[in-house]
């Protein structure tokens, strides 16, 4: 008899690995990876507190310092044109003149008293623009001398305002430049744990995050209270935590609680 030449399928398990979904994996393994995340971020945040206020203070001073050359910038504007206004009265002034002298000349060459008469009418006439003129010129300058008191004391001020800009932002560039490289990788490593955590938990781990002044969202049980709010946890409760069967919290600050198995499993890792 001919031998078939039909060879045996390989068995499909021995092929194909079985795809496990976020959803799938035990409360224990969901509990480290959150508090893998939460330890992550915690360094993060510590990174953050060693800048301090200084990333404030210095968007503080960068909104004065623009402050202080807009305000610097209209009173030079509204000191060029009080300039301006003294110039134009100057060369009305020196036109009067002109036309005084011219109308005197003309007087020598009247032919009546009505034509001396109406020349007299125009030389009183400019020399009262004159006075006004110069009254107007004297007003200004006084106007000028106040206005340019405040621009130098507005130009001084933002002057010292750069120079503790300048001084801010060489702190907080020295901070950003030794920690920087350590930031970067530990937001790489959040980045990688947050992939690991269903989509429903992680939206939970921030909203917890976000409502917490120290950032913790997952604590551990520590001596038999909440590690982020330090009330006491009743016994019943922490049997719970260590059996992980579910995800328990803390009844009065709404943070994951976790064990010292967890703990363990993230901090010896």
């Amino acid at each position: 008899m001919a031998k078939s030449d039909v060879k045996d399928p390989a068995p499909k398990a021995a092929s194909e690995k079985r795809t496990i979904s976020k959803a799938d994996v035990s409360v224990a393994e969901k509990l480290v990876e959150l508090y893998r995340l939460q330890h992550i971020d915690s360094q993060v945040d510590r990174i953050k507190v060693q800048r301090g206020e200084l990333p404030l203070e210095v968007q503080d001073l960068e909104d004065e310092v623009a402050g202080l050359q807009t305000r610097l910038n209209k009173l030079q504007e509204e000191l060029a044109e009080v300039e301006g206004q003294v110039t134009d009265r100057q060369n009305m002034i020196k036109e009067a003149k002109a036309q005084i002298k011219k109308y005197e000349g003309q007087q020598a060459k009247v032919r009546n008293n009505r034509e001396y008469d109406s020349l007299t009418k125009e030389i009183e006439f400019q020399n009262l623009e004159i006075q006004l003129a110069e009254k107007r010129i004297k007003e200004a300058k006084v106007s000028i001398d106040a206005k340019r008191a405040v621009v130098e004391e507005s130009r001084s001020k933002l002057e010292e305002r750069k120079k503790d800009l300048d001084v801010k932002k060489k702190e907080l560039d020295d901070i950003v430049a030794e920690t920087e490289k350590e930031e970067k990788e530990l937001q790489k490593q959040s980045d990688a744990a947050s992939k690991h955590i269903e989509e429903r938990l992680l939206s939970a781990y921030h909203r917890i995050r976000g409502n917490t002044r120290n950032g913790l969202a997952v604590v551990p049980v520590e001596r038999g209270s909440c590690g982020g709010c330090f009330n006491s946890i009743p016994p019943q409760r922490q049997l719970d935590i260590s059996s992980h069967k579910k995800i328990i919290v803390c009844e009065h600050c709404g943070r994951v609680l976790v064990d010292d198995y967890v703990v363990g499993r993230v901090k010896g890792a």
